[in-house]
């Protein structure tokens, strides 16, 4: 983008013998032009005399010769043009106006744009340019041709009741609004009037991707199959945490920037995490059945979509050896935009790619999953500039119950106090979407109860296992309930019950020490509850 900025002195005189206000615009006066300049006459005394005649030391001819003036170069016939499109603004701007922001997208074969009048209490009216106005914008783009940066792609405008005038002028370095994007043949028809040596890689893309980096099922399927045969697979990625970590710390980045009321930061929503970084990078992470993901999106700028749009080299080939679940449905949407840089998949066991880039030349595409540092870190920054000792260790405490499936509404308020402000209710919310949180405990007498009733069901001789001894003690993720046995007595091989949080009962016996069975019951309470994933 680059801007030109003229005072009010460079808008130029207006005369006019009318004015009209904006059609539409009930009860408005007409407004005065911009700049209006008043007639000048000359005094006698200027013109050399009451009659005319020549003053003293004046030459005594009718006329003087003078060459002509020499044509304005395209810069300056350019900043002329500017100054008619600011008058023809002026001249139909509402009563009270103060500013006016006007945007021009054109083309070859196709124009579009608007201009939007404010005055000092915000209030804003639409106007659309006419012809006339168009042409003027035409011909600017026209003379801009001949300049060192080729024509615009689109003209910002705007101008104060004062008149000061600022410009700026649009290449392409971003991607243009969906309303001023015309269609791909618009400018190709233009790049064949005005040849450029390379385009934004955005714009590239758009014109030239051709679908080529989507995926349907059905070419997934066949190019799966070609990969078997042909002894092609995926690459092992190892520069990667594995899925379970990478969409535990996702969910709790979410949760933190939701907290905040922050409008940046991933989020998440059962199946798929995505995430847009402020450079336009950006991924999503979509879990699939059977422990399955993907991860894919897009570097902004990428060399590699350069060189394939500007200088026709090959596109990497992202889905070489993936298997046939790799598609569309759960491709980022870049790829429909022919921007996406990379993809990965997780097979249950571990991360592979084609030629995608190696993960850490992706880092500003993906939310910093890489480590429990970096997360600390980041949500540490959510904070603000002076955390209390006692949040700075909730943080990394949070951190790690998400990692482990455990996180609680309680560990997530540690962090961010409701009293602080902080949004708790959506933050919780996408610790549980995320299939991060521990349920809630369950209370003992509900599992001595639940016991009981397995007990009483089961038909089994209960002479020696009275239920109404039933006692529960709290083990890690829900409760381990027993008949204790009588002072002196020995019981080998005794019923213990293990009931987990989410209700869930499991039968043991005393022949199994507690240290030895809790490690794999809390690890089917997490396999569970670590669905959403």
């Amino acid at each position: 983008m680059i801007r030109s900025e003229e005072s009010s002195g460079d808008v130029g005189a207006v005369e006019s013998d009318e004015v009209t206000a904006v059609p539409g615009l009930a009860g408005s006066a007409p407004a005065p032009p911009v700049g209006v300049a008043e007639a000048h006459r000359a005094a006698p005394d200027e013109a050399g005399g009451p009659t005319g005649e020549p003053a003293a030391g004046d030459p005594d001819v009718g006329f003087t010769l003078a060459p002509p003036a020499p044509a304005p170069g395209p810069a300056e016939a350019a900043r002329a043009l500017m100054h008619r499109v600011a008058r023809e603004l002026g001249a139909v701007a509402p009563e009270g106006w103060q500013r006016v922001d006007a945007v021009f997208a054109s083309t070859v074969t196709a124009d579009v744009g608007f201009a939007v009048f404010s005055d000092d209490r915000q209030q804003a009216l639409r106007w659309n340019p006419t012809p006339e106005v168009l042409a003027l914008v035409r011909e600017h783009r026209q003379l801009s041709a001949q300049l060192g940066d080729g024509p615009w792609w689109r003209l910002l405008l705007t101008l104060t009741r004062s008149g000061q005038i600022e410009v700026d002028y649009d290449y392409g370095d971003e991607p243009f609004p969906e309303e001023q994007l015309f269609a791909p043949e618009i400018y190709r028809a233009d790049l064949e009037a005005f040849p450029r040596k390379s385009l934004p890689v955005w714009l590239a893309a758009y014109l030239r991707h051709g679908d080529r980096q989507q995926r349907s099922p059905g070419a997934a399927a066949a190019q799966a199959r070609g990969d078997r045969e042909a002894g092609v697979a995926g690459v092992p990625v190892t520069d990667l945490p594995p899925f379970p970590v990478v969409a535990a710390r996702w969910a709790v980045l979410c949760a933190a920037f939701a907290a905040a009321r922050s409008e940046w930061g991933p989020r998440l929503l059962p199946g798929v995490r995505w995430f847009e970084g402020a450079t336009r990078s950006g991924s999503s992470l979509h879990a699939l059945p059977a422990g399955r993901a993907v991860l894919s999106g897009g570097v902004w700028n990428s060399p590699e979509l350069d060189a394939a749009y500007n200088r026709d080299a090959d596109l990497p080939a992202l889905f070489r050896g993936a298997p046939g679940w790799v598609a569309d449905q759960v491709v980022n949407h870049r790829a429909g935009a022919g921007m996406l840089t990379f993809c990965f998949w997780w097979d249950g066991r571990g991360w592979y790619r084609g030629e995608s880039p190696a993960a850490e030349q992706i880092a500003e595409a993906i939310p910093g999953v890489w480590d429990s540092a970096t997360v600390v870190r980041i949500m540490t920054g959510l904070l603000g500039p002076q955390p209390s000792g006692a949040q700075l260790g909730a943080v990394s405490a949070l951190v790690a119950a998400a990692e482990a499936g455990l996180a609680t509404r309680g560990g997530l308020t540690d962090v961010f106090p409701e009293s602080g402000g902080f949004d708790i209710d959506s933050a919780f919310y996408q610790l549980v979407m995320g299939g991060v949180t521990a349920p809630e405990p369950l209370a003992a007498a509900a599992a001595v109860a639940q016991v009981g009733r397995y007990l009483t069901d089961s038909g089994d001789d209960l002479s020696g296992y009275p239920v109404e001894n039933l006692r529960a003690d709290r083990v890690s993720v829900g409760w381990m309930v027993y008949v204790p046995v009588e002072p002196g007595e020995i019981a080998v091989g005794r019923a213990i019950f293990y009931v987990a949080d989410d209700g869930v009962l499991e039968r043991s016996s005393s022949s199994m020490a507690p240290s030895r069975y809790l490690p794999e019951f809390e690890r089917r309470f997490r396999a569970r509850n670590r669905a959403l994933l």
